[in-house]
């Protein structure tokens, strides 16, 4: 991870969920810069597979590092939506999107990762997304923002680019239809060169 204050940002974040046993996923900028073309970002996204009951523990562990709201928290855990907690030294903001029970959700959160994305010979071991899901879901939020965030269809292309001989294609193929994305899969890898 190059940027060392996301990691500073994200790390007591990740320590907490794996104390309480909350099953993540990095997601978002973050992972497609760890498999693409590595970007600046002042946010991270993470995906959780958390239940009502961890919500008071994992808040009560990062209140005197974070700004962090326990009723937005409590709201996102009970209706599967998101929340954020502002790491109050870097100011860098984690967006915690709860795991929906939704099928290409599920799958995806299966396939994830266990990457070493530590820096400096200092080794660290953290779940992130895999590079189909990243491209995925990058997909989606291109198509869901009308199709206009350029930033979003550079971080797809470089995935592409930088993972191609080791993308699983059927996979996307078979969720890309799925999700209605079909389209922009195969624009995406004619942009990128592969077809």
């Amino acid at each position: 991870m190059k940027d060392p204050l996301i990691f500073q940002a994200l790390e007591p974040v990740i320590r907490t969920m794996e104390a309480l046993g909350i099953p993540y996923q990095i997601v978002g900028s973050v992972a497609s810069s760890a498999y693409g073309i590595a970007r600046s970002t002042l946010d991270v996204d993470l995906t959780a597979d958390m239940n009502e009951s961890q919500v008071h523990p994992l808040v009560e562990s990062l209140r005197a590092a974070y700004y962090i709201d326990e009723e937005r928290v409590r709201d996102a855990a009970t209706r599967c939506t998101s929340f954020n907690a502002i790491h109050l030294e870097s100011m860098v903001k984690v967006d915690m999107f709860v795991l929906k029970s939704i099928a290409y959700d599920r799958a995806a959160f299966a396939r994830r990762r266990r990457e070493n994305l530590g820096e400096n010979g200092a080794p660290r071991l953290l779940f992130i997304a895999s590079p189909e899901d990243v491209i995925l879901h990058k997909l989606d939020w291109y198509h869901q923002s009308g199709r206009a965030s350029e930033r979003q269809w550079k971080d797809v292309l470089g995935v592409i680019k930088v993972q191609h001989a080791r993308l699983d294609m059927e996979y996307m193929q078979t969720w890309a239809e799925t999700l209605g994305l079909t389209d922009l899969l195969l624009q995406a890898l004619q942009d990128a060169g592969m077809s």
